[in-house]
């Protein structure tokens, strides 16, 4: 019988939470990807439309540019300015957290930047994963992999879980392994096997956020290249929500704006357009 991810209540909470969006103005492949014009408004705008679709208490974007801000109120969305020298998205959202007053139970879900075809349920079923296990400090969600090649690609990251349908492990390195299989051939994945691609979608507590800045970053960390162990490591634990399908890419590139451009376009996409 194929494996399947761990189950989850049918219904969820639906929890009070805040959708915070993490915006930083530099980017390498793509020159101030925020501001990135999509059907008239800058890419973050459609991100802020679309958190603000899925029922979130408050959309805040937070943002290292005077320019990011001033961009999101000239379309009626709420901004704030943190700090330039953040060295990772989830530094700003723990300054966001003290310049919001936000308290420690309080459910944060960070809502990248660059993902303005996100599904705005998906962010309202990743808060209510974390609302459901009131003793994980974050939850964040996973699909099933069955491709071999995106199994081995070290650019696909990988999770294990355990029978609560929390992480054991993340990595870029195949996991988990099918030692009997795998000597065979890996030109298949064994469809017993629970291979789950992990979808960088995140909802904290804010007591986690605001403790993020403290932790030593450790050498699995700085190896795998994946912050999510940092948590792991320090002792949180991480609820990971199955979802059917992958959810749409992100943009990094041009190539990627390209293509965000078009499906945007043809969808005619509501939750991206503003609001009567």
């Amino acid at each position: 019988m194929p494996a399947s991810p761990p189950p989850r209540p049918a219904r969820l909470p639906q929890p009070r939470f805040w959708a915070l969006i993490p915006a930083r103005l530099a980017s390498t492949r793509l020159p101030d990807k925020p501001l990135a014009e999509i059907a008239g408004v800058p890419m973050v705008v459609h991100v802020a439309r679309r958190a603000a679709a899925s029922g979130a208490e408050r959309v805040v974007v937070c943002a290292d540019s005077a320019r990011i801000v001033d961009a999101c109120r000239g379309h009626a969305i709420e901004a704030i300015l943190t700090r330039e020298s953040h060295p990772t998205g989830t530094d700003r959202l723990a300054e966001a957290c003290q310049l919001l007053g936000l308290e420690p139970e309080a459910i944060v879900v960070n809502v990248q930047g660059d993902e303005p075809l996100m599904p705005p349920e998906v962010i309202a079923q990743v808060a209510g994963a974390l609302a459901a296990e009131p003793q994980c400090d974050l939850a964040t969600a996973a699909h099933r992999l069955h491709d071999a090649a995106e199994f081995f690609d070290p650019n696909v990251v990988k999770v294990v879980t355990d029978a609560r349908g929390r992480a054991l492990l993340f990595s870029r390195a195949p996991i988990p392994w099918s030692r009997e299989a795998f000597a065979r051939s890996r030109a298949l994945l064994p469809p017993e096997l629970p291979a789950l691609r992990h979808v960088g979608l995140y909802a904290y507590r804010v007591r986690y956020l605001l403790r993020f800045p403290t932790l030593a970053r450790p050498a699995i960390e700085e190896h795998e290249s994946l912050e999510q162990l940092r948590a792991l490591y320090h002792g949180s634990a991480i609820a990971v929500m199955p979802l059917a399908a992958a959810l749409p890419p992100g943009v990094d590139t041009p190539a990627d704006l390209e293509r965000a451009r078009a499906a945007i376009a043809a969808a005619g996409d509501g939750a991206s357009r503003e609001r009567p």
